[in-house]
This record gives C-alpha cells, sequence and structure tokens, in this order.
C-alpha cells in the first residue's frame, strides 16, 4: 500500500469514529425524543386540516352524482315536474342517489354542514333529497326509467331502505322542507313489516343460504327503526331497533375477541368466523346511532351501551400501527381498508362526544385513524382503498382478495361522518404531544416530560 492510499484509509478511519462519537447516546442527548419514522402523520389533526379533506370529497361528489332529472329519449332537463309526463332518469353521475352508501352520504354530509358551519355540505344532501322526493310524488312508476330509483320505491331488501329511510329523517328534522313522509313511512313498512325474519324476528335473509344472518343488517336497520322512534315518539321502533342489536349479538359477537363475525346460517352446526371490518363498521355505527336518539329511561339502553362498549374496546386492539384496520380485523396480513377505518374512527369519536367511553382512553386512536383516512383522500376528492361490496364468504379467499376502487361508493359517507365528528372532537378538547405520544391536555396540568 503506497503512502497516498495509506493516507485515505486513515482519514476515512478516523472520519467513521469521529461520526461515532459524535452520535447521540444515552448518555449525551434525550433519547427518547428521537424522531420516529412513522408511516402515517402522527400528530393532532387541525380542525382546518380536516375541513380542506371534507371540501375535496364534497367536490368531487358534488360534480360527480347527479343533481337533475333527464329526459330518458332525448335526455333534456326537466325542470317542470308537475307535468310528470314524460320518461325520466337521472342524469348521468358515477354513484346511485337511492343506494344505501348514498343513505350514509347524504348523512355524513349533513354532519359535516353541522361541524364547519359550512351550508353548502347540507345543500348536498338536501337538493338530491328533494329530487328523489318530487320524482315519487309527482311521476308515474311507468314514467320512471331508472332502475334505482323504482327499487327505492319498491325495496327488495333492506339494502334499499334503512340507510335512506335514516338520513331522510335526519334532514327532515334539520330543515328540509321536502315532502319525505311517503318516502319514510314506506321504507319503515317494509323494514317493521316486509322484509324476512327469522321466528324470534331476528331480520334475516335467504341469500346466500335459506335462514341467514347478514352483521350488514344491523345498520341497514337499527338506525332508520331508532330515527323512526325518535321522529314519531312511537316506542315500537325503539324496541324492534333494541332487539335487533341484542339478537345479531347473541348469535354473532365473539366476546373473547371483542369483535362480530360476518355471516350466520341457522342450519349450520359449527358458524366459521370471518371478522370482516366493514361489517363490523356497520355494527358499531348501528349502535352508536341507536344510543344517540334512545331515551336512557329505555329498558334496553344499558344493555346496547354496555354492547356498545365492549365492540369498541375489542375494536381498538386490532387497530394496526398505521393508524389503519384490516380488511379482516384478526387477519395482518390483509389488506389496509378505508371504509372501515373512516367507519370506526366516527363511531369511537361519537360514542367519546357522547360519553359512552373514556376519552383519554380512546380518543388517540381517533386522531390516528382520521389521520390514516385524510391519507386517502386523494387531490381529486376521490377515496381510495376501499372495498367493493361484498356479500357473506365461509372461506378467506372471499375476502382476502376483494377488489378495492375509487368508486367504490362505501368509503365517501364514512369519510364525511368521520372528518365532521372528529372536528366536533376537536372542538371541545385540547390533545398535545406529551412525552411523544398524542395524549389528551388536561386543562392546567403540564405533565411533559423534561
Amino acid at each position: 500500500m503506497n503512502y497516498k492510499s495509506t493516507t485515505i484509509a486513515t482519514l476515512l478511519i478516523f472520519g467513521i469514529c469521529t461520526t461515532v462519537n459524535a452520535q447521540a447516546n444515552d448518555a449525551t442527548a434525550p433519547l427518547h425524543l428521537m424522531k420516529p419514522n412513522y408511516p402515517t402523520p402522527y400528530e393532532v389533526p387541525q380542525k382546518e386540516a380536516i375541513k380542506t379533506v371534507l371540501d375535496r370529497v364534497y367536490t368531487f361528489l358534488d360534480k360527480n352524482s347527479a343533481s337533475k332529472i333527464i329526459n330518458a329519449t332525448t335526455k333534456a332537463e326537466i325542470t317542470n315536474y308537475k307535468k310528470g309526463n314524460e320518461d325520466i332518469i337521472f342524469e348521468p353521475g358515477a354513484f346511485r342517489l337511492t343506494s344505501y352508501e348514498w343513505g350514509v352520504t347524504y348523512a355524513g354530509m349533513l354532519l359535516a354542514s353541522k361541524a364547519t358551519g359550512e351550508k353548502y355540505f347540507a345543500d348536498y344532501s338536501n337538493k338530491r333529497i328533494q329530487l328523489i322526493a318530487d320524482i315519487a310524488e309527482n311521476y308515474k312508476e311507468k314514467n320512471i326509467k331508472d332502475k334505482d330509483m323504482l327499487k327505492t320505491l319498491h325495496p327488495e331488501a333492506l339494502d334499499f331502505a334503512g340507510a335512506l329511510c335514516a338520513a331522510f329523517i335526519k334532514a327532515k328534522q334539520d330543515g328540509l322542507k321536502a315532502n319525505v313522509d311517503p318516502l319514510i313511512n314506506n321504507y319503515i313498512d317494509f323494514i317493521s313489516n316486509k322484509q324476512f325474519r327469522l321466528q324470534d324476528g331476528t331480520l334475516a335473509r335467504n341469500r346466500p343460504q335459506d335462514n341467514s344472518l347478514w352483521l350488514d343488517d344491523m345498520f341497514m336497520s337499527v338506525p332508520a327503526l331508532a330515527q323512526m322512534g325518535n321522529y314519531t315518539g312511537n316506542v315500537k321502533y325503539f324496541d324492534d331497533a333494541v332487539k335487533q342489536v341484542n339478537q345479531f349479538s347473541k348469535r354473532m359477537f365473539n366476546s373473547e375477541k371483542g369483535i362480530y363475525m360476518h355471516g350466520w346460517v341457522q342450519s349450520m352446526e359449527d358458524h366459521p368466523q370471518f371478522h370482516w371490518a366493514r361489517a363490523n363498521g356497520w355494527a358499531v355505527m348501528a349502535m352508536v346511532e341507536l344510543l344517540d336518539v334512545l331515551p336512557k329511561d329505555h329498558p334496553g339502553y344499558a344493555g346496547v351501551l354496555a354492547q356498545l362498549q365492549a365492540h369498541i374496546k375489542g375494536l381498538v386492539k386490532y387497530q394496526d400501527g398505521t393508524g389503519f384496520w384490516h380488511q379482516l380485523l384478526d387477519r395482518n396480513d390483509t389488506y389496509l381498508e378505508t371504509s372501515a377505518t373512516a367507519i370506526y374512527t366516527y363511531s369511537i369519536a361519537k360514542a367519546i362526544n357522547n360519553g359512552y367511553i373514556n376519552k383519554m382512553a380512546y380518543a388517540p386512536a381517533v386522531l390516528l385513524g382520521w389521520n390514516a383516512v385524510a391519507s386517502k383522500v386523494n387531490d381529486k376528492g376521490q377515496v381510495e382503498g376501499t372495498c367493493v361490496g361484498t356479500g357473506m364468504g365461509f372461506d378467506p379467499a372471499f375476502y382476502y382478495y376483494r377488489p378495492i376502487n375509487v368508486f367504490a361508493a362505501h368509503g365517501y359517507g364514512p369519510v364525511l361522518l368521520a372528518g365532521a365528528e372528529v372536528i366536533l372532537l376537536l372542538k371541545d378538547n385540547q390533545f398535545e404531544i406529551n412525552d411523544s405520544s398524542i395524549q389528551l391536555k388536561i386543562p392546567g396540568k403540564n405533565n411533559q416530560h423534561k
């Protein structure tokens, strides 16, 4: 080795040693304050930033969902509904105005309006609900050429009744002037009197097998029954809503894990348990929606509250370090799913805001959940990472490989609900990074590690 090579090697060794000596160690620096490489922003979200996300979603949906009806043949816009003698369809759009997913979206827009004070969110829902009511009031069925509008007039399943019914009642109680009562009464009549039930009154389906329970149907029925009880004062609707929660939970809730199975078939001796994330979301949302209007002196109130608390405790155990939840909650090799994460974020935040659970214990999971959800709303306002519509299955491949799509309508309402409820949470509480972690801030107390 020549002199030059020896000198370079010596300098390299000296540089390495100097770097090592200059590095922080336990004696020279507070290592607990080192910045972790978080995959999701680990910070207290700001109300203004949340509203920016909600605005992007609003703008995308307002441009890509129908707000008028057109002549089915000429495609000309119809403005005079009183004639009612033309064949009509909704104008082209990327989403169906009368789907259960859009019932959730209408509710999300209404809540976003309350949380932000911005009227345009509520206007989105009111304009389209008014349109649906106008069609129902002025047009004969032979002139309605939109198959989804016909399904909302003649529901074939809870999907076509429950979420819309609940949203329409909320809109009406918030001041909507449209004549939605005939639609509301039609929806609730289907839920109460026409949907198939097991012998004990549990709402059921005869697909994919006879006498099947879908966990999804807790949400497709319970919020509508709850809202109807609140709207009319008739306790029978509250009674039925409580019964559904209790009887679904008796068959489908795994008390050891704290989460629900997706499907249950009466004729099976064994009941395979696949804990699909979004179905668990429908269940937890159904319970917070019920408790929101259920009188506290109702004999079923305490039981529903206990069930909600048990479910939230179970769900939080399965939150991923990214803030998301997995497609199958207890299988970490399934993909991280957006719509379920948004539903949990909304439901747990609402449970905190309504005093059902301890905010010190659960709010950090909510804030992390929102940060995860917000990362999936792209610049166009599209919600990424949402599983498409999913039936009931009894093998893992069915759930593992369900596609995701930005036009899966299930993601939009939950994102609006989650953002709005987190804004309400932030209005009434303060949070801080305390000893490197997100904590509830106690007024007048400074616990930060020095």
